[in-house]
């Protein structure tokens, strides 16, 4: 063996791992001496195959480069070194890119899922190879389409961010893997999402509901509606305060269409619904060109779009502080700058805002605006909660099973002494619309042919709470001889009134909640019907 030829195929292995292909030996005929892989390992299949590549250099004596002879795509070349070509190609390199493409085309149904949104594959043109929408199915229609930014991520070799050409308004990352390919995906359906939940949000554009609607004639209630019919014709700011499921937005509804501005808009905006990103837009609107996926000609806001009438504000006290200072602006002002905009336009706006949470705790704690609280709480509306009314539960009650009859097909024409009373002895942590919900859940228990709610129908929370109450509740000798004393004088009072309870607390020196409260304390039975 020739020096040279010896030192060649020493040579074979570094130039194999080097160039991540094989490397080979032949004669100047392009007869394979020895072809060995990047581990060094021989390739006996091809000892002496011609390689036609290397033949072309070892008859020319200059250096060639050109396709491998094993797997398209590849790329080889062979430099003659006397009576031998050395040569060598890149075609493990770029098996183990097809094999890692694959992997990542494999992988763009999980990319898309948890991206939320397309994921793709493209090459080194930037066009599109594969791409998954959210739902894991291929989209097919977007194949071959282009991407200028994935062109510059492949070039640049450094990932890109900017607009989806998919969806407006959604952002796209692109990530060059190798010099051949890469990978993008963006957020579309999470703008989607966005975009529904802010249409979800503001789809209440009108005012339904008049004070006739809030059903109810406990002292408590009357008072409450009477105090907010006084101030609906006001243009005051109005902070409607109380639980979870009192009926806030009823009332908010009902004082714009006892107002004015009943013939003008009624917008509502849920401050706790809206993700921090959109709620700014929403509010104040923005100019075209703003953002990324902002429309032409730009949007109007909640309070443009609410101009002459009157814009509710739900859950006041989950807005963001820095954006409290920002409606603080157009309260005082009486006017608003879209996003992107530079003029400012007068907006005539009546604000009712909402919360069931302590203003006054937040601002101690420096999560509310001191000087938006004052600004807003012009008039304070304070809703009772339910077990502040107990006595207009049975009218309630009444109402929904009226309801749900006709949603449900059911033909329920009352419930007994014994459910109401139960029902009336229930604290009810969610107000009038746990009461729905239960009045819900036992419509869809009641058989067909059940014309009567009973005590078996309540849910069994209700019944527990109620068992536990009885546990803990205890009364002394003294206490029992009154209880004694005060339903006999109930009662008596009841009968000779036919049961007007009105009539009845008149007789008795008390208030009507007072006369109910006793009621359901001493369990006195009372015949209510929805006949």
């Amino acid at each position: 063996m020739s020096g040279l030829l010896e030192c060649l195929l020493q040579a074979l292995l570094p130039i194999a791992r080097i160039t991540g292909g094989y490397a080979t030996i032949t004669d100047r005929e392009g007869v394979r001496i020895r072809t060995v892989d990047s581990a060094g390992r021989e390739v006996q299949t091809l000892k002496g195959k011609i390689y036609n590549l290397a033949r072309e250099a070892g008859q020319s004596g200059k250096m060639s480069v050109g396709p491998s002879q094993i797997t398209e795509g590849a790329e080889a070349w062979c430099l003659p070194l006397g009576d031998y070509v050395l040569a060598a190609s890149n075609f493990e390199r770029l098996k183990c890119e097809e094999e890692l493409a694959e992997s990542l085309k494999q992988a763009l149904p999980f990319i898309a899922r948890v991206a939320g949104g397309e994921a793709v594959l493209f090459n080194e043109e930037g066009r599109r190879i594969a791409s998954v929408g959210v739902d894991g199915r291929n989209n097919t229609n977007y194949i071959g389409k282009v991407s200028i930014a994935a062109q510059q991520a492949i070039q640049s070799q450094r990932p890109v961010i900017g607009e989806s050409i998919s969806g407006m308004g959604a952002v796209a990352v692109r990530i060059p893997i190798t010099r051949k390919f890469g990978f993008g995906f963006n957020n579309e359906q999470g703008v989607l999402r966005q975009r529904k939940l802010l249409e979800e949000v503001k789809k209440f554009q009108y005012a339904r509901y008049n004070f006739t609607d809030i059903i109810g004639a406990s002292e408590a209630i009357e008072k409450m509606k009477s105090r907010a019919a006084f101030v609906a014709n006001g243009i005051s700011s109005i902070i409607i305060s109380g639980e979870t499921g009192t009926g806030k937005e009823l009332f908010a509804q009902s004082i714009h269409n006892a107002s004015e501005r009943r013939s003008k808009p009624f917008i509502a905006i849920n401050c706790g619904a809206l993700p921090e990103s959109l709620i700014e837009s929403c509010f104040f609107g923005y100019e075209e060109g703003a953002f990324t996926g902002a429309k032409k000609k730009g949007s109007p806001g909640a309070f443009e779009q609410a101009n002459g009438g009157t814009i509710f504000l739900d859950e006041i006290s989950e807005m963001d502080f820095n954006l409290q200072s920002k409606l603080l602006r157009v309260l005082q002002e009486r006017e608003v700058t879209r996003i992107g905009g530079g003029e400012p336009l007068r907006v005539d706006v009546r604000v009712i805002a909402s919360t069931n949470r302590d203003l006054v705790e937040m601002i101690h704690n420096g999560t509310f605006r001191n000087d938006l609280y004052y600004r807003l709480n012009v008039v304070e509306l304070k809703i009772p909660a339910l077990r502040e009314r107990l006595e207009d539960i049975p009218a309630l009650v009444k109402v929904f099973i009226n309801e749900f009859n006709n949603l449900l097909g059911k033909y329920v024409t009352g419930i007994s002494d014994r459910a109401i009373y139960q029902l009336c002895r229930y604290q009810w942590p969610g107000n009038i619309r746990e009461l729905k919900n239960c009045i819900e859940y036992i419509m869809n228990i009641v058989s067909i042919n059940e014309n009567t709610i009973e005590l078996s129908h309540l849910p069994q929370y209700i019944h527990s709470a109620l068992s536990q109450s009885r546990e803990e509740k205890y009364f002394g000798t003294l206490a029992e001889a009154v209880a004694v004393a005060e339903r006999e004088s109930i009662i008596g009072t009841l009968k000779h009134t036919g049961g007007a309870k009105r009539e009845a607390a008149k007789l008795l020196g008390v208030s009507t909640t007072t006369l109910w409260r006793k009621i359901v304390e001493l369990g006195i039975e009372t015949n209510i019907s929805i006949r």
